[in-house]
């Protein structure tokens, strides 16, 4: 049997030189939720773990300057749902976060290490490796199923998300074809901005309908400018499904998981004109 190390940083720079002169046998401990499990199927055979929740900036939750906030890569769900203003601010990011398997698995999982494992499941992302610190878009993080664009050694340090204007509000649903904790059949996460009554600023993403999460540019550019009348949310939802490349599996068909696309556009995009309007 494999000896495997286990090793507790305290500082972000040791648990990324310890991360990264073990190379490829090495994996990061968040949540463990899914390194576990691949661990105990045999799907991953880690020479070495660096787990890092005694890294405090990667477990903090901190709100930054103008009302946004800085979450760290190893905040639990659990945990987030606690801060009061963050739940008033991002309903739709805290919705996402805490769909995430049962009570159980939110007091361990974390956005970060979902993200990592590139689960095809408006922030910006700090990483930090051997080389130094820099920042990514969320939705270039993920690369394909399993992979993601972190450079060899690289730890994904904390997610920023930006302070809100006002009539400003999100929300997620997704469709599962059994209970809480199975996997989506299609995810829909819609992010906008009204002014009297107009969408002014949209952002669309959907999941589980393609090999990463999808960010739908012309499903957002036909909400903008519309009070999201019919009109406009049938071409935002014939957006969504132009954009999907699903596969088909024992969760649903490709034309099934296409046709709900749209159905979640509708439907998530209503809730969170609903929390901008305050209603």
């Amino acid at each position: 049997m494999t000896d495997i190390r286990y090793v507790a940083p305290q500082t972000l720079d040791e648990a990324i030189g310890a991360y990264a002169a073990a190379g490829s046998a090495a994996r990061i401990l968040a949540g463990g939720t899914d390194l576990l499990v691949q661990m105990r199927s045999g799907a991953v055979k880690p020479g070495l773990i660096v787990d890092i929740k005694k890294v405090r900036e990667l477990t903090a939750v901190e709100e930054i300057s103008g009302g946004g906030f800085r979450i760290g890569a190893a905040v639990p769900g659990a945990v987030l749902a606690e801060h009061p203003r963050f739940r008033q601010t991002w309903p739709g990011v805290l919705e996402a976060v805490n769909l995430i398997g049962s009570t159980q698995v939110q007091g361990r999982a974390s956005a970060g290490g979902n993200l990592c494992n590139a689960s095809p499941a408006g922030a910006i992302v700090t990483v930090q490796g051997p080389d130094g610190r820099r920042e990514l878009k969320v939705e270039d993080v993920p690369a394909g199923p399993g992979r993601t664009n972190l450079k060899p050694g690289e730890i994904l340090v904390s997610f920023t998300l930006p302070p809100r204007p006002p009539g400003s509000s999100d929300a997620y649903l997704r469709m599962i074809p059994r209970t809480e904790m199975d996997i989506a059949v299609v995810g829909c996460g819609v992010s906008l901005t009204l002014k009297d009554g107009v969408c002014t600023h949209a952002r669309v993403g959907l999941g589980a309908v393609a090999p990463t999460a999808l960010l739908v540019e012309p499903a957002a550019q036909a909400l903008i400018g519309s009070r999201l009348d019919d009109t406009a949310l049938t071409a935002a939802a014939n957006a969504c499904r132009a954009a999907c490349r699903p596969i088909d599996d024992k969760r649903g068909t490709i034309a099934y998981r296409t046709q709900i696309a749209g159905v979640l556009l509708k439907r998530t995009t209503n809730i969170a004109a609903e929390r901008a309007q305050g209603k």
